[in-house]
């Protein structure tokens, strides 16, 4: 590995000098691929800086230590170059970890209800709520693809498409039982109700990373349902495609262009069926998707948010937060960033670079 980020900080160094050249700049696929690159070199080359400015510090100190006068300061100076080392090695060891190609894309998401009827249906609204103030809060742009609401303003189902510089980094961990305890607003005897409902999480293919064959899909067209009066679309804007050897069904029907509509909802489609694919092939994932998504019981859960207490619990890394109310409000990072740390940590100890010549 060390030998790796050598490389990696020559190729950085490398590219600041070409386009510290003017002529890369007349060709502009040239600039923004280099550009590019070296946005996604920085934090390495950076880091690997860092670290050898710290081991020439460490050297000089230990140098100085034959000096009598000079010894506790040279080796006070050793130390904290030391932990400097330590530092820096730690965060090369996380930047060299491999990243999941799908980390910088956009996202597919969909809620549904699980256990708990109009209850589940309102704790719906109430997720969406807080993943749509999250993206805000990440300057990430949201799409609706598909809702289905209750009269008392909950969801039954919602898909919807999260834009944005690794988004997909940002929410894959969102998959799964989501358990709500709380008084409903339909309970009239103060009774702590207990409902749940799924979230799944997927990474949307590009176009150019469509493979799907169109004779094996049915399009249909409807009319967007509504609240009624002025909401009801009046064409036949909605589309609900099928893929015929799955089964698998997409509705799409929050745009009012149809041609909108199919877009969308192909591109959920093949994403659904490359994730499919993707837990054919690799046993592992599949595993623990479905412990992910589960069934909607209540002891699949991954996260409760206890109202009484004001907490939030995520069940996979034991974290619990007493502060329910910012976290409905879209404050998700901690949350996701101990998620992200949990992720970290495993993948370094599967690879094991904690042993490392560094």
């Amino acid at each position: 590995m060390l030998e790796k980020i050598r490389q990696l900080a020559r190729r950085y160094e490398e590219i600041e000098y070409s386009l510290a050249q003017p002529e890369v700049w007349n060709d502009a696929e040239l600039s923004r691929r280099l550009t590019r690159e070296r946005s996604e070199l920085a934090p390495v080359a950076e880091a690997w800086k860092r670290y050898e400015s710290c081991r020439r510090r460490r050297e000089d100190a230990l140098a100085l230590s034959a000096d009598a006068e000079l010894r506790a300061l040279a080796q006070e100076e050793a130390e904290e170059a030391l932990r400097g080392m330590e530092e820096a090695r730690q965060e090369l060891r996380l930047l060299m970890l491999p990243k999941d190609p799908d980390d910088g894309k956009n996202v597919i998401m969909e809620i549904r209800v699980g256990v708990g009827g109009e209850e589940s249906a309102l704790f719906a609204a109430d997720l969406f709520r807080m993943y749509s103030m999250y993206a805000e809060r990440r300057h990430y742009q949201i799409e609706i693809a598909n809702r289905s609401e209750t009269e008392l303003g909950g969801i039954r189902e919602i898909s919807f498409v999260i834009q944005g510089a690794d988004a997909y980094s940002r929410f894959r961990f969102e998959s799964g039982v989501h358990r709500v305890q709380r008084v409903p607003e339909t309970e009239t005897q103060g009774r702590i109700h207990t409902s749940t409902c799924t979230v799944a999480v997927l990474p949307e293919l590009t176009e150019s990373e469509f493979n799907l064959d169109l004779n094996d899909v049915q399009i249909d067209t409807f009319r967007s349902s509504g609240a009624g009066g002025q909401k009801v679309n009046k064409t036949s804007s909605a589309i609900r495609v099928t893929h015929i050897p799955t089964g698998t069904v997409v509705e799409c029907q929050d745009e009012r262009s149809q041609y909108k509509n199919k877009a969308r909802a192909l591109s959920i489609l093949a994403s659904r069926l490359a994730q499919a694919e993707k837990e054919r092939q690799d046993a592992a994932v599949s595993a623990q998707r479905r412990s992910q998504i589960g069934s909607g019981m209540r002891n699949e859960r991954i996260r409760t948010y206890n109202y009484p207490q004001g907490r939030v619990t995520d069940h996979r890394i034991g974290l619990t937060l007493y502060k329910l109310d910012a976290v409905l409000n879209g404050d998700l990072d901690e949350l996701i960033d101990a998620l992200l740390t949990a992720r970290r940590a495993e993948q370094l100890q599967q690879s094991g670079q904690e042993d490392a010549a560094l």
